[in-house]
């Protein structure tokens, strides 16, 4: 139970307005089709719903390393066939509020992975911590792999043609299929009162269900549900399921960087409000690794 709990506490790190589209409005050049990264910008990826998917599998999970608060590597699988998209979407508006949903599928073999560095990580997690004193589950990369379906739901405010997106919450566990998302947390022991990557020890797995992003003001949250926690290289069988079970009763929201909160607001934005495609903010912590 202590590791449930402690697993609780690690930290991963006027947006969300748009407005609707009527249906006599064309879509702009950017969003007839897909754009590459800019100097300036992330990917543009299609909103669209299609049966076929177009998206790399990187580019529509780009806000990963846009919530990260300190350095991100990418790592993609070679020869990674894994593509993305929304297959079908559903709006809801009323006179002052709005609901919209829309279901994704990833497809395709390979992985996808976020890698957080650790001397920054462990950097952030030591603030305040009493020397000595083990550092406990810090996120080591969350990572994509595999095939699956999930859906986005948002909700927010309509104020005449001009929308507020207030939650967007990512659900990847659609049609009961295991969600294709896991996160590695590692624990750090204190040697000579210093904590290093080389003196970590407990690696676990949590797999992701849920995200919830809340339209905030202040140091935004990320909502977390998961679905099982087990040790790294094992599988979580009944146990590891009781974990994640018990974990979700009381698991924490967790710190992320302002800027992937409010893109993640944006995001349900757009897709309320009809648009064809999506252009991520860059991601000033990514850092690119080779294939694998």
């Amino acid at each position: 139970m202590k590791m449930i709990y402690m697993f609780l506490l690690f930290s991963i790190v006027t947006a969300g307005s748009c407005y609707s589209k009527t249906p006599s409005e064309k879509p702009s050049k950017q969003e007839a089709g897909i754009s590459k990264s800019t100097a300036s910008s992330g990917p543009t990826v299609i909103l669209k719903c299609d049966k076929v998917l177009k998206n790399p599998t990187p580019d529509f999970m780009y806000f990963v390393p846009l919530i990260s608060p300190t350095l991100v590597f990418s790592e993609t699988s070679k020869g990674n066939g894994q593509k993305s998209g929304l297959i079908s979407c559903v709006r809801k508006p009323t006179s002052k509020s709005f609901y919209a949903s829309g279901e994704f599928q990833m497809q395709g073999s390979g992985f996808h992975n976020n890698k957080f560095d650790s001397a920054g990580m462990i950097a952030r997690n030591t603030k305040g911590l009493k020397q000595g004193k083990p550092l406990k589950n810090i996120l080591g990369y969350i990572k994509f792999e595999g095939e699956g379906y999930g859906w986005i739901e948002i909700k927010g405010k309509l104020n005449g043609k001009k929308a507020t997106a207030t939650e967007v919450k990512v659900h990847f566990n659609g049609r009961g299929k295991t969600s294709p998302v896991t996160v590695g947390l590692y624990s750090v022991k204190s040697v000579n009162g210093e904590y290093k990557y080389e003196n970590k020890y407990d690696e676990i797995v949590a797999r992701v269900n849920t995200l919830t992003f809340n339209k905030s003001t202040d140091n935004p949250l990320m909502g977390i549900i998961v679905s099982s926690v087990y040790a790294e290289g094992g599988k979580p069988g009944f146990w590891g399921n009781l974990k994640g079970a018990l974990a979700n009763l009381i698991i924490k929201p967790l710190e992320i960087d302002k800027l992937g909160n409010d893109t993640m607001l944006d995001f349900g934005c757009a897709l309320f409000g009809e648009k064809e495609t999506f252009t991520f903010p860059k991601a000033k912590n990514l850092r690119v690794e080779g294939k694998k």
